[in-house]
């Protein structure tokens, strides 16, 4: 189990995503799951030039959303599935008061604190 992600890392987590290509990037690697995929096979994958994949997934090394391994004459990419795991638990830790939900509660969670309109007097 991993420690709570802090708030500075999970600003520099969004942040790193907060950008199309880097989205993009990671998302091709969750799909590719624990296998990883090269940078080849991305650029491949997501029709980018080698140098500015490379800039992407820096950034994204970074923040910890991904980790590289040399395998031979190869890198391979892999998404960082606890880091991942770790900010969404983050973004989520305080769902429905703290307490567990489903989808369903969350939403009738959402609609009881949402606020009430009132008429206005005519």
């Amino acid at each position: 189990m991993t420690a709570p992600m802090t708030e500075n890392a999970a600003v520099l987590a969004l942040a790193a995503l907060a950008q199309n290509m880097r989205l993009r990037v990671f998302r091709a690697l969750v799909g590719a799951g624990p296998p990883g995929l090269t940078p080849g096979a991305l650029s491949a994958t997501l029709g980018v030039p080698a140098s500015t994949l490379s800039f992407h997934l820096k950034e994204l090394l970074h923040a910890g959303l991904v980790t590289q391994e040399r395998d031979g004459r190869h890198l391979i990419y892999r998404p960082a599935l606890e880091q991942m795991n770790a900010l969404l638990d983050y973004l989520t830790a305080h769902c429905c008061h703290g307490a567990p939900c489903t989808p369903d509660e969350a939403h009738d969670a959402i609609a009881a604190c949402a606020p009430i309109t009132t008429r206005r007097p005519r």
